[in-house]
C-alpha cells in the first residue's frame, strides 16, 4: 500500500481546510439570508395585523418609547374600559389608559372585547435574543414598523433614507420598514402630517 507523502498530505490538508471554510462561509450567509426573508414576512405578517385591528377600532394601536405595540390588557383595563363598553362606545385616548405593551414573541395582536385573534404571537426578530428588535411607531392614526436586515444593500428593501433616520431595532440601526398608506419610512409621522396640512393650507381655491 502506498502512503501520501508529506508534501502530498499538506496539500490535502490545505484542500480540505479550503472546503471546510468556504462551506462555513456559504452556510452562515444561508442562514443570515433566512433570517432576512423572515424578518421580511414578519413585517408583512404585522403590518396586515394591524390593518385588521385598524377596521375594527378605527385607529391603530399606540406605541411606546422602546418601539413597541400597546395593545394588550393592562391591569386598568377592567376598571377603566368597562363603562365604555356598557356604553356600547370607545373613547381612545381613555382607552389607551387601560393597555399596557405587548412584548415580541410573547404576546399575541387581539381584540380584547370580541377575542378575535389578529396575530396569536406577535413575531420577535430571529435574533430577538441577541438584542435586535423590530420597531413600531404609531399615532393610533399612521404607523411605521421598521426591523433590521443583516444583508443591508444586498437585500431587496433595504433603503439608505430609513437609516438616515437612525431609529435603533434594538441594538442596530432599522435599514427596512412598511407603513400604513403613503406614510414615508424616512422621516416622522408628525413631520410628515405638518407636510399635508401646509400642502391643504397652500391650496389655493379659484373662483368659478
Amino acid at each position: 500500500m502506498k502512503f501520501f507523502s508529506k508534501e502530498e498530505l499538506k496539500v490535502l490538508f490545505i484542500i480540505l481546510t479550503a472546503i471546510t471554510l468556504a462551506s462555513f462561509y456559504n452556510f452562515r450567509i444561508a442562514l443570515r439570508r433566512a433570517r432576512d426573508v423572515q424578518r421580511r414576512a414578519d413585517i408583512d405578517l404585522i403590518h396586515n395585523a394591524l390593518s385588521a385591528y385598524q377596521a375594527d377600532y378605527g385607529f391603530f394601536p399606540p406605541s411606546d418609547s422602546e418601539g413597541r405595540i400597546i395593545a394588550c390588557k393592562g391591569e386598568k383595563y377592567d376598571e377603566v374600559v368597562g363603562e365604555m363598553l356598557n356604553e356600547n362606545k370607545i373613547e381612545r385616548n381613555l382607552y389607551f389608559e387601560g393597555l399596557a405593551d405587548c412584548e415580541w414573541y410573547f404576546d399575541g395582536l387581539v381584540n380584547l372585547e370580541s377575542r378575535e385573534v389578529y396575530l396569536e404571537k406577535i413575531p420577535g426578530d430571529p435574533r430577538n435574543g441577541q438584542g435586535i428588535r423590530y420597531r413600531y411607531i404609531s399615532n393610533t392614526n399612521r404607523f411605521q414598523l421598521y426591523a433590521f436586515l443583516e444583508g443591508e444593500s444586498e437585500e431587496e428593501g433595504f433603503r439608505d433614507n430609513i437609516v438616515g433616520r437612525t431609529l435603533g431595532c434594538g441594538t442596530k440601526i432599522c435599514n427596512f420598514g412598511k407603513a400604513y398608506g403613503e406614510s414615508p419610512l424616512d422621516k416622522s409621522l408628525e413631520e410628515y402630517e405638518n407636510e399635508l396640512l401646509q400642502s391643504d393650507t397652500n391650496i389655493q381655491i379659484t373662483p368659478e
